[in-house]
């Protein structure tokens, strides 16, 4: 095997900024990082390298009704208005239309800098609500479309049987996502078979939420998952929080950290609405704060209690959920941005004398690997996968500031990405993009006539 060579003017090691640093590839890992060379005949020479981002939540099927969703209907709208026409493209899609949407959306992340994606999925059966043959059917699906790009994919089949609190019976529009627990155990055991036959395939368990599952059946879901990720969405509304102090007498952090395992294994979705109190117990807990800032924007959910979160040292990634945006930049702006809007002051999450860029990335990109058990540090032994970025337009801003550019000026998008080895994007596009996005192009037409939205 010949191995590939790059040699970066700067580069982000774990260790800092290093420049003049030459990558020697071999396969789908970084085989040697030598800094302060001078760049061979040979070598493939990139202005700035850095790690690629981890994206711990996505619903690849919301991709397809992004911008569908923003007529505003009578009375005032809120997540659950959003959700009925979620249901409506969540009842329509065959697998191969989610195939095609899961495709073009896992490339849309690759051009934007992700280079892993969770994806907590929870549509998992027919358009009448049957388990298809193949009962893992959908999780092939979202395996195929991350292999077709070149995205590390952890499978999070999420376990949903309930409408609500109390073990309430499911609603129609839910009839696609709704398992028992045997049933649910032999949709992980098949994604635990993709894992072993595909590379970048990873598997983990999502229990949906406690709205959707009774406490017997979260503590069977988490013995599913041995010692992979969990994650669970949590206290993302006021509504949740205020249904489950009256079934529980508990808010739905208090009772999750009161009664369940939750270690540093543990990826808690969104966690908006926290006391205090609550906080702290996360932070002890060192479990990571799923944090999805533009989604949680979009759908008018709050604002996180992100600054205090950053002052202890807690964990925390960031996620594109429904996927009505793709850009790392701007989820990680979102964040900052809702923080200073809440405080009244700049530079929040970062420390003294520290760029808030750098900071963001660093903090988001190590809580997303620690919430998908995986590492994108650039080290010898790594995944090759890294993002790199030419800035001839405004050459002044290097190594801080290019981040600084990238997420608060909106100056850069990424110019290359690789991904184990491979170069997937070029010039800012994916190297299959024409393909996928003429199947794309299709699908969508046909699902807006089959729902009703052309």
């Amino acid at each position: 095997m010949s191995a590939t060579t790059i040699h970066a003017r700067n580069a982000l090691l774990p260790g800092g900024w290093a420049q003049d640093v030459r990558f020697v590839l071999e396969g789908e890992t970084i085989a040697a990082i030598t800094p302060s060379v001078k760049p061979e005949a040979e070598d493939h020479r990139v202005d700035h390298l850095l790690p690629g981002m981890s994206n711990h939540h996505s619903h690849a099927f919301q991709r397809a009704m992004a911008g569908l969703a923003e007529t505003r209907g009578s009375g005032t709208d809120t997540f659950w208005t959003w959700r009925d026409v979620m249901y409506r493209f969540a009842l329509s899609m065959d697998p191969d239309q989610m195939e095609a949407v899961a495709t073009h959306l896992y490339m849309e992340m690759m051009e934007a800098g992700f280079c892993h994606v969770g994806e907590f999925h929870y549509l998992h059966h027919d358009r009448a609500g049957r388990p298809y043959a193949n009962i893992g059917e959908l999780c092939d699906r979202i395996a195929a479309a991350a292999g077709a790009t070149g995205m590390d994919v952890t499978l999070l089949p999420s376990f949903y049987a309930h409408s609500t609190f109390a073990g309430a019976a499911p609603v129609e529009g839910q009839r696609r996502f709704i398992n028992d627990v045997d049933g649910f155990a032999r949709i992980v055991e098949r994604c635990r078979e993709l894992a072993r036959i595909m590379p970048g395939v990873s598997v983990g368990v999502a229990p949906h939420s406690l709205r959707a599952v009774t406490p017997d059946e979260l503590s069977a879901v988490v013995d599913m998952a041995g010692d992979a990720p969990i994650h669970i969405h949590v206290a993302e509304q006021v509504k949740e929080v205020e249904d489950c102090l009256q079934w529980s007498g508990k808010r739905p952090v208090q009772w999750l950290l009161d009664n369940a395992p939750v270690n540093d294994r543990w990826c808690l979705i969104h966690a908006t609405h926290l006391t205090p109190e609550e906080l702290d117990a996360i932070v002890l807990s060192k479990a990571t704060v799923g944090l999805c800032p533009v989604t949680e924007g979009n759908l008018g959910d709050g604002i996180s209690r992100c600054k205090g979160l950053f002052e202890q040292g807690g964990a925390f990634g960031i996620g594109t959920d429904s996927n009505v945006l793709i850009d790392v930049g701007q989820e990680l702006r979102q964040l900052e941005y809702s923080q200073r809007l809440a405080h009244g002051n700049r530079a929040v999450l970062a420390g003294q004398g520290a760029s808030t860029g750098r900071e963001l990335f660093e903090a988001a990109r190590a809580g997303g690997g620690a919430a998908l058990g995986s590492s994108t540090d650039l080290v010898a032994g790594g995944l090759a996968s890294f993002v790199v970025f030419k800035n001839e337009d405004a050459p002044w801003l290097t190594q801080d500031r290019l981040i600084d550019g990238w997420i608060f000026g909106g100056a850069f998008r990424p110019d290359a990405v690789w991904a184990r080895g491979r170069q997937v994007v070029e010039d800012g596009r994916h190297v299959a993009r024409p393909d996928i996005a003429a199947r794309f192009r299709t699908t969508m037409q046909d699902l807006m006539n089959e729902t009703g939205l052309a």
